[in-house]
């Protein structure tokens, strides 16, 4: 029986699907790999696998990863390891290791998402450094009025922060169908309006 017929779908609801798994998913490495692998599928942002119950939730945006789609990524993904022989792998640590250098893990999306939200996390923390080190330059501003240097701190801080969670959105979803996403785009349209003014409002 292939890797697709024994997944059960055992709940769906909104952003949440959870499905009943074999046990051969349920292994240390196999499970730790697919769960990273799925977690880095676009739209989903958590992946829960409870091996001793044998059960894969999956919580994701709608508005960005379809219910069907999620569905096919996932089948996809599962029936190309099972091509590749990497359900059949054994535990040990030296077919392990055997096993790994032969899928190429590098290639693999869940070696990939490990070193994306490394590189994510380091220019976050930069682009983080650098507004830290604007706002120090400004030391008798800081000095007179510490509140709102902080506050518009933070402020640019948020910004980031909202920019950065919503960028795959607004690439890939939003841009090509600017009606569709109307009220998303009076949003940014208004925060950059408010933005904007903060910045060239005279003192």
């Amino acid at each position: 029986m292939s890797i697709q017929q024994e997944i059960i779908l055992r709940h769906k609801s909104s952003g949440h699907v959870r499905f009943q798994i074999p046990e051969r998913l349920c292994s240390d490495e196999v499970a730790s790999f697919v769960s990273d692998a799925i977690n880095d599928f676009d739209g989903v942002y958590r992946v829960n696998l409870f091996r001793n119950k044998q059960k894969l939730a999956i919580r994701f945006v709608e508005e960005n990863l379809p219910f069907q789609e999620l569905v096919q990524q996932l089948l996809t993904l599962l029936s190309d390891l099972e091509k590749k022989g990497f359900f059949k792998a054994k535990p040990d640590a030296i077919k392990t290791s055997s096993f790994t250098n032969n899928l190429k893990l590098s290639n693999w999306k869940g070696t990939r998402w490990a070193k994306d939200k490394y590189t994510e996390t380091k220019e976050t923390a930069q682009a983080i450094s650098i507004l830290a080190k604007l706002g120090l330059k400004k030391k008798p501003e800081i000095l007179a009025n510490p509140e709102k240097t902080l506050i518009t701190f933070f402020n640019d801080v948020l910004v980031l922060f909202l920019i950065k969670i919503h960028w795959k959105l607004i690439s890939k979803k939003w841009i090509l169908a600017p009606l569709k996403y109307r009220y998303q785009w009076l949003t940014i349209f208004y925060l950059m309006f408010l933005f904007i003014r903060s910045k060239t409002t005279k003192k």
